[in-house]
């Protein structure tokens, strides 16, 4: 195994086996503390589903195929079938660990970051499932349709569910949540890869967070079933090119990158869009992936290096560099945070593939600090 992709499995082992180990053993809400403000007090209804949803989606790329190196396989087969476990542990009502699926908003949210990581691990999570568990799964998801999204990105979360429910085989899939969530960000579309969050654009990083990358990955699950939804893909995948293009020419040459807007608690989750670029292969001409990985390692190295990141017992903290509860925004909690593991998707490909084994490369505001003279002409 190269250096650097140990260091990256490492770190997110680091970060998410607490969570998948803790709820694999039924033990996730007796032993995971819940950071958060002060004045707020519903968080129990809904961080552990955020711990477990989005620890799954960031590492489900890693957990679908086997690995090359025998070491490594031997942590990913553990870790897939603990997650098989976590979900179980999730789903089944009884459980100690049986999560929220139908009070408030916020599972909607949820539920939908464990459906894309499902979709994108779907022979090795969902598959090697139980019958019993796939039924109790099912009904769980089902439940968030009491569920009202916002006209915002919201509408993607109802969207994903959708789509896995049409993966999983459901007769009863609503095609309309899907269209209807796909339509609406083709009319906020503003350019440059950029989406508004519903009719308005706000300066955040939710165009990675989650905009972009379900674009994608919902046109992708319901490929071929309408041609208007094939063509919204098409353009999708253009945009999150495009979009990715920008988010490596926000990376510093210290690895430091801007800290824009809500939910900045979620670390370099803020890189999702330009990680799944680089799983998917649809990083645009002008940018390596060797220059990616360079770029979202020194990005991983700045983040890991602040004191304070995690407490004691190694869960995360509330913060951006070590800890800093002042930055989270009332509904950030400690599940919250977890969703910093949609950075490490390129774990996904094969450690011979061009995103590991290329040669060290500079990206583009490391260029362009180092005097390379075509580093902008060339972005």
């Amino acid at each position: 195994m190269t250096d650097t992709r140990r260091k990256w499995l490492d770190a997110v082992l680091k970060i998410a086996s607490l969570v998948i180990e803790s709820c694999a053993d039924g033990k996730l809400r007796e032993v995971m503390p819940i950071y958060a403000r002060p004045d707020v007090h519903d968080r129990a209804e809904y961080t552990y589903l955020e711990a477990l949803g989005r620890t799954v989606c960031g590492i489900a790329p890693w957990l679908s195929h086997e690995a090359e190196d025998a070491d490594e396989e031997v942590m990913r087969a553990r870790y897939a079938e603990l997650t098989r476990r976590a979900i179980k542990m999730a789903v089944t009502p009884g459980s100690p660990d049986f999560m929220n699926f139908s009070r408030g908003g916020q599972p909607i949210v949820d539920a939908a970051f464990l459906c894309e990581g499902l979709l994108r691990a779907p022979d090795e999570l969902y598959e090697k499932l139980d019958a019993e568990t796939k039924r109790e799964l099912l009904a769980r998801l089902r439940e968030t349709r009491s569920r009202k999204p916002y006209a915002s990105n919201w509408l993607l979360f109802s969207a994903m569910i959708e789509a896995f429910l049409r993966y999983a085989g459901a007769p009863d899939w609503d095609p309309m949540r899907i269209d209807y969530a796909l339509r609406q960000h083709e009319q906020w579309y503003l350019g440059d890869g950029f989406y508004g969050d519903g009719p308005e654009f706000h300066l955040d990083w939710y165009n990675s967070y989650v905009i972009n990358p379900m674009m994608v990955d919902v046109t992708r699950a319901v490929a071929g079933v309408y041609g208007d939804w094939d063509e919204i893909g098409r353009r999708a995948l253009s945009r999150a090119a495009r979009f990715a293009s920008a988010q490596e020419s926000m990376i510093a040459p210290d690895g430091t990158y801007p800290v824009l807007g809500r939910s900045s608690a979620y670390r370099f989750g803020a890189f999702h869009a330009l990680a799944q670029s680089a799983l998917l292969g649809y990083l645009p001409e002008n940018i390596s992936p060797a220059s990616v990985r360079c770029a979202l390692t020194a990005v991983l190295d700045r983040v890991m290096s602040c004191d304070g990141m995690f407490d004691g017992e190694g869960w995360l903290t509330i913060g951006v560099a070590g800890r800093q509860p002042e930055i989270g925004e009332g509904y950030i909690s400690t599940g919250s945070l977890y969703l910093c593991t949609f950075m490490f998707l390129p774990l996904g490909l094969p450690e011979s593939s061009d995103f590991w084994r290329l040669p060290d490369a500079k990206w583009t505001q490391k260029r362009i600090w180092d005097g390379d003279a075509d580093a902008a002409t060339r972005h």
